[in-house]
């Protein structure tokens, strides 16, 4: 009761007196100074370090009096391409508390796109880590006639610049704003400026500017805080922050409202070291991407394949009691089982047996698990679902701040996305069933692109290109994309989302890419597991390192043994018929995948096209 009527409490004085996003962190910063906002590992002192809501506000008041001695005028864009961190927090901020426009910009994508992403934008000021990045953007070539001053946040003021830009170390670009009184701080923003321009994650083309008010985000945070606040809400509240800032999923759900609702929110030191971090802080709540939680599921089914005959049975029994047990509390179908009618007793003994050693890998406290910006596979939602862990979707789009529905602890069917949150329209187009949206939330269009903006936004709502239904409980179930279907020559019609997720449910699959599109029948692209990899390889006395091995067709046939078993609940023509192995896995670093996590369909073509005429040439002759 104590936790619901802070909730209550909390959510009111957000909603009262918070009506930009720069008002949140100085509201909090009254009510509970000495609160950790943010926590994030000091590399330099090997230790983690604690910073206050008072702290952050100082700060951010030093930091916009610098963009003003920078020249800046309201409206004037700002790029910010720096990992999750304090000093992220702190630019984006002032940015926007001098009623400015960030920019935001994932941390690790290429100096092409970050190039083109300051030239749309037209940013006159950018804020980067390193001279060398910005050095690796400016021999792109793309001309930035707009960009007037670099700010680098870990390197010092270079001695000679080879252009007119200014650029400029911290230190010396902060000391110019303490010269300053505060005095100097211009009239903050309106709900109904400019927060910020959010570019999209573009798997095709170039990526299109969402511009997203202050009204826009404070609205999608309140309702999306009012959605699942009680589930989660507790005095030592910890969040840990992994997707990039430069998502609005992330933005919204793992900033923006957890420090509005004044908690703690820890970044982790990095994707390679998230495992370790997610057992220090054993957060409450974690925002996640599909993918994460399926290399979880994929190490987890790797264990228990290993495992012996009674450990396997005892684990399978969790699960499938528990999963039952978790569709008679939300309101679902239970499957049939001879077993069901004693799971109100197996189920919790066998879930206190197990579930602690397998839920240990994220901390061993986690309340919420959100996934968002894909599909969670079934298996993967049964398994953690099964083992009492409350794993829930969500679903949205950057155009719409981003969130549009999600499931709660207290109603949670994973085959859907939940209801959608408060003052969230939702309709289905009566012939196409496209998802279609009007909420406060949905942008004001996209950075000088009207004829787009027209295509999307319709008499005020919002197409979003997924096609949807709606369950007996209101619930949303995602069906695809309008036009993300692989129709093959002979005219079938394969989702390759759905395709994907399945095959990727086989541990030696962990990335797939599925082709057919005007095409006789379905292959795919996939990274294989470098542990599955080598026992398939051994089996057949081939080297695991040559990448022509999975060429025999011996190993071939093994491989699309268990391809074809993974697919198996798909029609007979959605089974794919050959594949093409890289070992190289896709990442954002190499073009291949989206800041994200999704993969570009486009570029992987691109890149592996000769093996892909290949796998059809057989058939063509």
């Amino acid at each position: 009761m104590e936790n619901s009527a802070n909730c209550t409490l909390l959510l009111d004085e957000l909603k009262q007196n918070c009506h930009v996003l720069s008002d949140f962190i100085p509201f909090r910063a009254s009510q509970v100074p000495n609160k950790t906002a943010l926590r994030q590992f000091n590399r330099a002192e090997d230790k983690w370090e604690d910073f206050s809501y008072l702290w952050l506000k100082d700060n951010i008041h030093r930091w916009q009096k610098a963009l003003v001695a920078t020249g800046l005028k309201r409206g004037d864009r700002v790029g910010i391409l720096l990992g999750n961190s304090v000093k992220a927090v702190l630019i984006d901020q002032a940015t926007l508390a001098d009623a400015l426009t960030p920019v935001p910009m994932h941390a690790i994508d290429t100096p092409k796109s970050s190039a083109y992403l300051l030239s749309d934008s037209g940013a006159r000021c950018f804020v980067t880590n390193k001279l060398d990045r910005w050095e690796a953007i400016e021999r792109t070539g793309i001309p930035l006639t707009d960009l007037k001053t670099v700010v680098l946040t870990e390197d010092t003021t270079p001695e000679k610049t080879s252009s007119d830009i200014e650029i400029l170390g911290l230190d010396d670009w902060l000391a110019r704003g303490d010269a300053l009184d505060n005095s100097v701080l211009p009239e903050g923003p309106k709900p109904n400026d400019l927060a910020t321009i959010v570019y999209t994650s573009g798997t095709t083309g170039n990526p299109k500017g969402v511009m997203l008010s202050h009204a826009n985000i404070v609205s999608n945070v309140v309702d999306s805080a009012s959605t699942i606040a009680n589930d989660v809400l507790r005095p030592d509240f910890q969040l840990l922050s992994f997707l990039p800032l430069s998502h609005t999923f992330e933005r919204t759900a793992g900033y923006y409202l957890p420090l509005g609702l004044a908690l703690t929110v820890t970044f982790t030191r990095s994707i390679a070291l998230l495992g370790d971090d997610l057992k220090i802080v054993r957060p409450h709540m974690l925002i996640s991407v599909p993918r994460i939680y399926e290399r979880v599921y994929s190490k987890i089914s790797e264990t228990v394949r290993k495992s012996s005959p009674i450990s396997r049975f005892l684990f399978n029994a969790c699960i499938e009691a528990g999963w039952r047990n978790h569709c008679r509390a939300n309101k679902m179908d239970v499957p049939f089982s001879w077993a069901a009618p004693f799971d109100s007793i197996v189920g919790p003994l066998l879930r206190k047996k197990i579930a602690p050693k397998v839920l240990g890998a994220f901390g061993g406290r986690l309340d919420l698990a959100i996934a968002g910006g894909a599909a969670l596979s079934a298996p993967v939602a049964k398994l953690f679902c099964g083992l009492g862990m409350h794993i829930v979707q969500g679903y949205g789009m950057t155009e719409c701040s981003p969130v549009i529905s999600v499931n709660t602890k207290s109603l949670n069917d994973p085959r859907t996305v939940g209801e959608p949150i408060p003052e969230v329209q939702l309709r289905l187009d009566p012939e196409t069933k496209e998802i279609q949206v009007r909420s406060p939330s949905v942008m004001q269009g996209y950075w000088h692109r009207p004829e787009e903006t027209a295509q999307i936004i319709r008499d005020g709502w919002l197409c979003t290109g997924d096609v949807g239904e709606l369950d007996k409980n209101n619930q949303l179930r995602i069906r695809g994309r309008i036009k993300e279907i692989i129709v093959t020559s002979t005219g079938e019609k394969v989702p390759p989302v759905d395709l994907e997720n399945a095959l990727e449910n086989d541990p030696l699959f962990t990335q797939v890419c599925v082709i057919g599109e005007d095409r006789p029948y379905i292959t795919f692209l996939s990274v294989v597991d470098e542990k599955e990899w080598e026992e398939l390889a051994k089996r057949y006395d081939v080297d695991p390192k040559d990448p022509e091995a999975y060429k025999k067709p011996v190993v071939r046939a093994a491989i699309m043994r268990r391809a074809k078993v993974a697919a198996a609940g798909f029609p007979h023509y959605a089974l794919p018929r050959n594949v093409v192995i890289s070992q190289e896995p896709w990442s954002v670093e190499n073009g291949l995948l989206t800041p994200t996590l999704k993969i570009k369909r486009g570029p992987l073509c691109k890149k592996f096209a000769q093996e892909i005429e290949a796998m059809y040439a057989i058939h063509n002759k």
